[in-house]
């Protein structure tokens, strides 16, 4: 596996203007990236986020680090001219930073047809996945998903590869039916083994693989409750969030599990290796907006995919420059990027 990966939230907005990380420090930002490299032994680092400034620099810092840049717009309620615009700014911050002398890889964005308008029925995100979740009103969505996604992808590498000389990818779901001939790397953020399809989960990364481009798996993790390794990507269902994005309340009882969602991660990594997988990225860094409480029934941490739990109004003890403490799966993941 030459790509020893995780993602680093930037903030992402949703369509009522709550963001995920509401306070940007650009020090803090810094001081990550520099943990990140020396401390987990990450040698790649998934920049995402819906503000191009805050993705930019992020990406110096990385870079900085030593670190190869991921360079991934992720935005929600755009429409497709405005995703061509945004990724055109992009793209042209990311060739700065790679004239410097950076390895930058530019994502054509990350779950475009979910988070964004015109490629699935539903003008917002709630009715939207309302749409893909009745079997009826999924097999007609799907009949033009795939002509609409490529499509718009066609155009959008079209803009990117004007201002932009590096590799080229796309942080795909499967049911968006990717033309990969204009990538230079097939990517997929479904890395998640869930319970239902644990049985398959190792045949999927194969047939993934097996396309004849480097493959990478920009997604996957779990969260840090009991019985979240079962869930894969559900396992913030257990936050109650309001109008604006923003946790409420714990849904329902859970025990903080952080060895579960460690022992997860090992063992996805050991199939992406052995199935041939180039690069991965853990999701996530931390998760600003779910901070850890000693109050159980308000431990949002426990939904988070996080390997840090994020302090309220203190420093960690590990890092006391930092308002996070590593979990147990920071050290589990700096162990398996060592070797």
């Amino acid at each position: 596996m030459r790509g020893k990966g995780i993602t680093y939230d930037t903030g992402f907005m949703n369509e009522s203007g709550g963001i995920t990380r509401r306070i940007f420090d650009p020090r803090i930002v810094q001081r990550e990236m520099r943990i990140i490299r020396e401390d987990l032994h990450c040698n790649a680092v998934r920049i995402t986020g819906g503000d191009a400034d805050r993705l930019e620099t992020a990406a110096l810092f990385a870079a900085e680090a030593g670190l190869e840049v991921w360079f991934c717009p992720f935005s929600c309620g755009l429409t497709m001219d405005e995703l061509l615009s945004f990724f055109a700014t992009c793209a042209e911050r990311a060739e700065r930073l790679r004239q410097q002398g950076a390895e930058v890889v530019f994502l054509t964005g990350s779950e475009l047809s979910l988070f964004n308008i015109g490629f699935l029925p539903g003008d917002t995100l709630n009715e939207r996945f309302a749409a893909i979740a009745s079997p009826d009103r999924l097999r007609e969505a799907m009949a033009t998903l795939p002509a609409r996604i490529n499509g718009f992808l066609a155009k959008a590498v079209k803009a990117v590869r004007e201002r932009f000389g590096g590799k080229i990818s796309y942080a795909s779901l499967p049911f968006e039916g990717v033309d990969w001939t204009p990538f230079d790397i097939i990517s997929t953020d479904a890395g998640y083994r869930s319970i239902e399809i644990a049985d398959r989960f190792r045949d999927a990364i194969r047939a993934f693989v097996s396309q004849g481009k480097p493959a990478a798996v920009t997604e996957f993790g779990c969260t840090t409750y009991r019985g979240a390794a079962n869930l894969g990507g559900r396992g913030d269902s257990i936050i109650e969030w309001d109008a604006e994005g923003r946790p409420i309340r714990l849904n329902r009882d859970c025990i903080r599990d952080e060895a579960e969602q460690a022992a997860y991660l090992i063992e996805l990594l050991d199939i992406f290796k052995n199935e041939g997988i180039d690069t991965v990225f853990v999701n996530t860094f931390a998760r600003y907006d779910l901070p850890h409480r000693s109050d159980t029934r308000e431990d949002f941490d426990k939904a988070s995919y996080g390997i840090v739990k994020v302090l309220e109004d203190r420093t960690g003890l590990t890092y006391p420059d930092m308002p996070w403490e590593p979990k147990a799966a920071f050290a589990a993941l700096a162990d398996y990027y060592r070797d």
